[in-house]
């Protein structure tokens, strides 16, 4: 085996943009809304590869012979799965404030949602599998995100500029009582206990946010993205959970990781997501869907969190790599065609300028988005394409003047 190329699936959610896929993989725009291109196992929609017997969901071939696609190390750690699902997603509207368990609260939640009858597929079901689900943006252009609680006093001090008398009793809450009984009140209170004043502070907001937003001001930006996630979801209690969060603005090439109990929405842009292979999501709103407080409560992390960027450090000739504490997965991005567009200049031998060769014990995804890749004994990548790689293929060499994301499963931690 060699590698693969992967026929994927377009999945298609309201808040997903009309143009960037389209213009990615450079084909027409279908009209409809194409929020994420799926690449990967996941039973939810995996993509399909074919050997020379027809097209096969890629969960399935690997589910046939583990030891061979995964490699012994994946297997025996992972199971008969791949542990990651790669994703490149196009968002034009701000995502739900959500907010992953840990892999404990998984398998808790899991067995309390079956032992209760509760269907897989019930809109109220919270945990469809029994894992944590640790993930990394890694931004393709400008990029919007909230992501960890601001301190509360700080806070404060950013919605008494809003001068909104609904806000009052949350204000005060915010600067006098401990940091994690401060936000765990507002958040709840603003969802649940006080829901119809979190309603009228929803619908009084755009107006004031407005003003600040073009006002000049030194957080005139951040109120924007703000008043943007407010005009997509209007009168959503799920505002004042947004305006707990620090807004996070990435250029193209950075990245932000994100672990379990840590509220985040992404709210606008083009980028290449990884995360463990899990569907696990709680909703804080700025959404249509499911929002159960009381699990919510019992899994948000309350304590005031400073945005996690992913450093990126050099691994190879052209080649950088996200750092994070994942387990299941790892992220590096490959110039083709020169060193990689960093801070970090790479000696490179004038014959490997357009030949990187790389090679791993377990399976991988290389996905392009710029330019043309060439796998030697492989197949050729265009922008939007991604190859799976099984671990029983060996080294690997790519050609080009490309970018591409390469994923894979690090060794222990």
């Amino acid at each position: 085996m060699t590698a693969d190329l992967l026929a994927t699936t377009v999945r298609h959610y309201a808040w997903g943009s009309t143009t960037a896929l389209a213009e990615l993989t450079g084909r027409p725009p279908t009209g409809e809304p194409e929020a994420e291109l799926w690449l990967g196992a996941h039973p939810g929609a995996p993509a399909r590869i074919d050997r020379g017997t027809g097209p096969e969901p890629l969960d399935a071939v690997i589910a046939r012979d583990p030891a061979a696609e995964l490699g012994p190390r994946v297997a025996d750690r992972f199971g008969p799965q791949l542990p990651f699902l790669l994703k490149i997603l196009a968002a034009e509207h701000a995502l739900s404030v959500q907010v992953h368990p840990t892999s404990a609260q998984a398998a808790a939640g899991y067995a309390a949602e079956d032992a209760a009858g509760t269907p897989l597929d019930a809109p109220h079901r919270i945990y469809r599998d029994r894992h944590h689900k640790p993930e990394l943006i890694c931004a393709l252009g400008e990029f919007d995100a909230l992501c960890g609680f601001r301190d509360p006093r700080a806070t404060a001090e950013l919605w008494q500029r809003l001068d909104l008398p609904v806000l009052a009793p949350w204000i005060d809450t915010l600067r006098t009582a401990p940091a994690d009984t401060a936000l765990r009140a507002v958040l709840t209170g603003a969802l649940a206990a006080d829901r119809a004043r979190g309603e009228r502070a929803a619908a009084e907001l755009p107006a004031a946010m407005e003003k600040l937003a073009t006002g000049g001001g030194p957080d005139a930006a951040s109120w924007a993205a703000y008043l943007a996630a407010a005009r997509d979801y209007p009168g959503d209690p799920g505002l004042l959970a947004a305006l707990l969060l620090n807004h996070v603005h990435l250029g193209a090439g950075q990245a932000l990781y994100l672990d379990a109990g840590v509220p985040h929405a992404y709210l606008r842009g083009l980028g290449v997501e990884i995360m463990a292979n899990s569907d696990n999501v709680l909703r804080c709103g700025l959404t249509p869907k499911h929002v159960d407080t009381a699990a919510l409560a019992g899994v948000v992390d309350f304590r005031p969190t400073a945005p996690q960027h992913a450093p990126a450090v050099p691994v190879g000739p052209g080649e950088l790599e996200f750092l994070t504490p994942a387990e299941e997965f790892t992220l590096s991005r490959i110039e083709l065609g020169g060193p990689a567009r960093s801070d970090v200049r790479f000696d490179v031998r004038s014959d490997a300028r357009f030949d990187v060769r790389i090679e791993d014990d377990g399976p991988q995804l290389l996905l392009c988005v710029r330019g043309t890749a060439r796998l030697y004994d492989g197949p050729t990548l265009g922008p939007g394409e991604c190859a799976y790689v099984p671990a029983a293929s060996g080294p690997l060499r790519l050609a080009g003047d490309a970018t591409v994301f390469r994923a894979r499963v690090p060794r222990a931690r």
